[in-house]
């Protein structure tokens, strides 16, 4: 906890989250709370008769009282939560966190770390777990969206070799991949525009079927699509029809789909499509609607989220607010010399 976020604070703003809910006549009980990179959240319980959706009504009023931008209302296990944005957020950099997960040889193989949890641990992905498998990473502009990405790709090329994990990378707009270019995991330079992208989809479906023949599944190659909405509506069916199969028949082969959306509506995916994507990685969205179409359940409370890296991870029923990681351009030396040497990583100060 920082010098600006003392247990004083903490004991006051407690009090006055209990004050709001009595005078709607909802007693409830704080039991203390989490200090987040980005936010604060207090733990309470409430009566059995307490209905959730009065408390969520109130989140208006809450912020009020605290002082805060606003607040979001959440589960956590068999208590609910509050969470409020912190005064003085702090960003969360992969490199410093990365080392220390390295050196304590706490990474599976073909896992990435995203960033972390409300309770300060490392947030895993783990690609070849069958709750995982393909990921939609859905955002608003600013929410953080292919910086998430971007970790993503680092994190995998920090602390796996070559023949295990290879990449492709597929960015229409050509500003978000541009950093990335020269990785010595990439299996094809990063494709730029609709014929590039489909070309190196039509490869990968090849792979794919290649592999299905051969039983074969390594190296896992990694497929990163950023603004993938844009690029179905450029390219059509070929692109539909080859992020489809991937999707449907990918991970038996080793290959994993990380696909970024603003607006992941099922109308430009596709039912098929989007069926095939059980972990939701969501930032901040503009409304209630989006924020159900993006997370795929309602009541997400995406729409409250902050951007510039806070996020929802949705997965097997499941929803973990965590910050996302961040690479600073000054960092990014030290991910191109670990894609050769972990220990770049790890030694790294």
């Amino acid at each position: 906890m920082t010098t600006k976020l003392t247990y004083e604070l903490m004991e006051f703003q407690s009090d006055r989250i209990e004050a709001v809910l009595a005078s709607h006549r909802i007693p409830i009980r704080v039991h203390g709370g989490v200090v987040a990179p980005r936010w604060i959240r207090f733990h309470f319980s409430a009566a059995p008769s307490a209905k959730v959706s009065k408390i969520r009504g109130l989140s208006e009023e809450i912020a009020l009282a605290l002082g805060a931008a606003d607040a979001r209302i959440a589960r956590d296990g068999d208590m609910l939560a509050i969470e409020i944005p912190r005064p003085d957020a702090q960003a969360v950099r992969l490199l410093p966190l990365l080392r220390q997960l390295l050196r304590g040889s706490m990474i599976p193989p073909i896992s990435a770390c995203i960033g972390l949890t409300d309770d300060g641990r490392p947030l895993l992905l783990r690609l070849p777990s069958p709750d995982v498998t393909h990921v939609l990473v859905a955002g608003a502009t600013g929410s953080g969206k292919t910086e998430l990405m971007r970790v993503i790709v680092l994190s995998l090329v920090a602390a796996n070799r070559q023949a295990k994990v290879q990449l492709a990378l597929i960015d229409p707009k050509a500003r978000g991949f541009g950093r990335l270019a020269s990785l010595p995991h990439l299996i094809a330079p990063p494709a730029t525009n609709t014929g590039s992208a489909i070309a190196l989809l039509n490869r990968l479906v090849a792979e794919m079927d290649r592999r299905d023949a051969d039983n074969a599944s390594l190296p896992r190659i990694v497929i990163v699509v950023d603004e993938v909405v844009d690029l179905l509506m450029t390219g059509g069916k070929p692109v539909e029809a080859a992020l489809t199969r991937l999707a449907q028949r990918g991970r038996e082969a080793g290959l994993h789909l990380i696909l970024g959306a603003q607006k992941p509506a099922s109308t430009v995916l596709g039912p098929h499509l989007k069926a095939n994507l059980p972990v939701r990685l969501v930032g901040r969205v503009g409304s209630v609607e989006d924020a159900r179409v993006a997370s795929g359940i309602a009541g997400s409370d995406a729409e409250k989220l902050t951007g510039r890296g806070d996020f929802l991870a949705i997965a097997g029923g499941h929803t973990t607010h965590f910050q996302a990681a961040c690479v600073p351009l000054a960092d990014l030396s030290h991910f191109y010399a670990a894609a050769r040497d972990r220990n770049a990583v790890v030694n790294a100060e």
